[in-house]
């Protein structure tokens, strides 16, 4: 199959401590990575956690994205939970806005929204999260892209309001053969292999595709791929990916570069790249 691109976006869900409780190694990854999803503080990240890492990543360039959740702090915003959708809306708004505070305080701004955890799968399903999520964003600031699962309810709301829907891949995470993350309550969900992870991402840059967990070929179209800030071994799997995909030609470059204003034309080769489509 032809190269999708010969570029594409690192990301990495960071910010997640809360007071004396540490997640993950926010600096290292930010070494590695072009883009940051940084939490809001609903699911995790407590205020001086999120200006930190803000800082930390305007000081490497790294784009910012606000990463949004239902409000579970015990559960890492990995419940699913049922939220009236206009509610939903004004806490996806709420959580954008504290974040964009702190990353402007930092030199730098939001540069994009990506739901976490359980509002992520069920915003990949279900219409009513993924119009309130869009709405949140549209309010907010049209201009901003929204990252999510290819082939999702969420990125078919975000192109059908007019915003910029951003395909998104998971380097550590198992694929069903509908083209959907397996459930974390099943054996083998996530991966922790760094040189099968590696080999796995610059296939599906390379080919478009990954390996369902029953071994078939699942095309998976995007423009960012995801490596988990709370995986053990996050960092080594981290460089791995990056070391494999520059090793093929590959060159990792944030969707949204930190230096360009949301809704600004990309740079060419950047907007060559691949937008969501159908999951195969």
């Amino acid at each position: 199959m032809p190269v999708l691109s010969p570029r594409v976006d690192l990301n990495s869900d960071l910010g997640e401590s809360f007071g004396r409780w540490v997640l993950g190694d926010d600096e290292a990854m930010l070494r590695i990575v072009t883009s940051a999803n940084i939490a809001c503080g609903f699911h995790a990240g407590d205020p001086s956690t999120l200006r930190r890492v803000c800082a930390q990543a305007a000081e490497r360039g790294v784009t910012i994205g606000a990463q949004v959740s239902y409000r579970d702090l015990a559960g890492f915003g990995r419940r699913a939970m049922d939220v009236d959708p206009g509610e939903l809306t004004d806490e996806i708004l709420y959580q954008i806005s504290a974040l964009a505070g702190l990353a402007r305080i930092a030199g730098s701004r939001v540069r994009y929204v990506k739901p976490h955890g359980a509002l992520y799968n069920t915003a990949a399903r279900d219409a009513a999260t993924a119009v309130a999520i869009v709405e949140a964003v549209r309010t907010y600031d049209a201009s901003l892209p929204l990252l999510g699962l290819p082939g999702s309810a969420l990125l078919a709301a975000a192109e059908g309001a007019g915003l910029t829907p951003v395909g998104e891949a998971f380097a550590d995470r198992a694929y069903t053969p509908q083209g959907l993350l397996v459930s974390r309550r099943e054996a083998g969900a996530v991966l922790h292999d760094p040189d099968e992870i590696a080999q796995r991402c610059v296939r599906l840059v390379t080919e478009g595709v990954v390996t369902a967990i029953d071994g078939s070929d699942v095309a998976v179209p995007a423009e960012s791929i995801c490596v988990h800030g709370d995986t053990a071994g996050a960092v080594e799997i981290a460089q791995a990916v990056r070391d494999a995909l520059v090793a093929a030609g590959v060159t990792p470059t944030a969707f949204v570069p930190d230096g360009v204003a949301p809704g600004a034309a990309a740079p060419a080769a950047t907007a060559a790249a691949p937008t969501a489509g159908p999951v195969g």
